[in-house]
């Protein structure tokens, strides 16, 4: 089993947001495989299905970002899962432009508070991650304003591409081909290209 979490923040309010972009992606593998999210459960949205004959769950945490942590950890504790080999967390970057991803095998919170507690929750970093480039904030912005602000029209179509190549990357980790999925979509350029 697997268990794929997209992060964001639960209210109407917050659709389509900077923040909110792990929610999309999740929602986009939910499309393409048939799997209804709507049970309520360890804080969480989730859904059962398959994703080319593995099992998975799809969550998106209703605790709000800084908390996403408590639903991951409930989520990994009651399902028995190994966070380094059946877990994948798909959250927003303001280091990546919109249009990018980049997947990682592990590493630190980079500055995110969603990534940090879920560490803090699960006492690991060793888990796959996949970062939506959302874009930089602007000097003159305050950080909460640009994650919970909406992507411009033409950033909005990249961001919606990477949400895409997100899933599909997505779906390589899950069959096992984490490197064949980082060799792919890391360091591809999009907004250039």
């Amino acid at each position: 089993m697997f268990l794929i979490a997209g992060l964001g923040n639960p209210d109407k309010k917050y659709e389509k947001t900077r923040h909110n972009i792990g929610f999309d992606a999740v929602d986009a593998l939910a499309e393409k495989y048939g799997i209804a999210i709507r049970e309520q459960k360890h804080k969480a949205l989730c859904g059962t299905g398959m994703i080319e004959g593995v099992k998975v769950i799809l969550a998106k945490p209703q605790t709000y970002m800084n908390l996403s942590g408590e639903s991951i950890q409930e989520l990994v504790s009651y399902y028995r899962l190994d966070p380094t080999n059946e877990l994948l967390v798909l959250f927003d970057d303001i280091s990546l432009e919109p249009g990018n991803i980049r997947i990682r095998r592990k590493g630190s919170a980079g500055g995110h508070n969603g990534i940090k507690n879920i560490i803090a929750m699960t006492g690991t970093q060793d888990f796959m991650r996949i970062k939506i480039g959302v874009g930089e904030k602007p000097q003159e912005k305050d950080l909460i304003d640009h994650v919970l602000g909406r992507l411009p029209q033409e950033e909005r179509k990249l961001a919606d591409e990477a949400v895409q190549n997100a899933a599909e990357a997505a779906v390589l980790i899950v069959q096992g081909e984490i490197d064949r999925a980082m060799n792919d979509y890391n360091g591809k350029n999009r907004s250039n290209s």
